[in-house]
């Protein structure tokens, strides 16, 4: 999974007086959790903006006045109407110790199905999976070469590596369907062959007056 550094500040006052003044300064509150005692601090709007609006997934390396930590971002909460972070929370990272996060899904190669008129569909984008911070991946490339027109490929058609899926293993990734082109194009190829199949045949009347 690919790093990121982020540097911040301690918070002095916690709470929502004192969140909504650590906003007022043009800065967003933060909490790192997980290994040991909570720590409130506050960040720079565009350092955090970088990481959390972008499709990528990062293990972020924290500098908070001194004190170094890993973590990852465990839950954001933004404004109801306006794309503005209010708060994160940092999810400290321990080698030893698995995590849940949602990966990237990335579709790799051109479907032959779809090169045949048919239509593909990405049902997730994200897929999530636990375990150890140094297994975790970037993002899950799934190969869709060979995928034709009315076939899938589910989550237990993909390498698992040392990760764990926490999805139906039967959970459809993606599939091509048929599209109003191809089935067009399938129903003129049987009246061809119909009509073709109509024209080589002899009728009884035929066959009497041949005798």
């Amino acid at each position: 999974m690919k790093k990121v550094q982020l540097s911040g500040s301690l918070r002095a006052s916690v709470g929502k007086k004192g969140a909504k003044a650590t906003r007022d300064a043009g800065l967003v509150p933060c909490v790192l959790y997980g290994l040991g005692e909570q720590t409130h601090f506050a960040v720079k709007v565009n350092d955090i903006e970088k990481i959390v609006f972008s499709p990528n997934v990062y293990q972020v390396e924290l500098d908070i006045d001194g004190k170094k930590a890993v973590g990852i971002i465990q839950e954001l909460q933004q404004h109801p109407v306006k794309d503005i972070i209010q708060h994160v929370d940092f999810l400290e990272l321990n080698d030893k110790k698995e995590v849940k996060v949602g990966l990237p899904v990335r579709l790799e190669g051109n479907s032959k199905g779809v090169m045949n008129g048919g239509r593909l569909l990405q049902i997730f984008r994200r897929l999530n999976v636990q375990g150890l911070p140094q297994d975790l991946p970037e993002e899950i490339v799934v190969d869709i070469t060979d995928l034709r027109i009315g076939k899938s490929i589910r989550i237990s058609d993909i390498s698992k590596g040392k990760i764990n899926y926490l999805h139906a293993m039967n959970s459809v990734i993606c599939s091509v369907a048929r599209s109003r082109v191809s089935i067009e194009e399938e129903e003129e190829a049987e009246a061809e062959a119909a009509e073709e199949a109509g024209e080589g045949a002899t009728t009884p009347a035929e066959e009497t007056s041949a005798e």
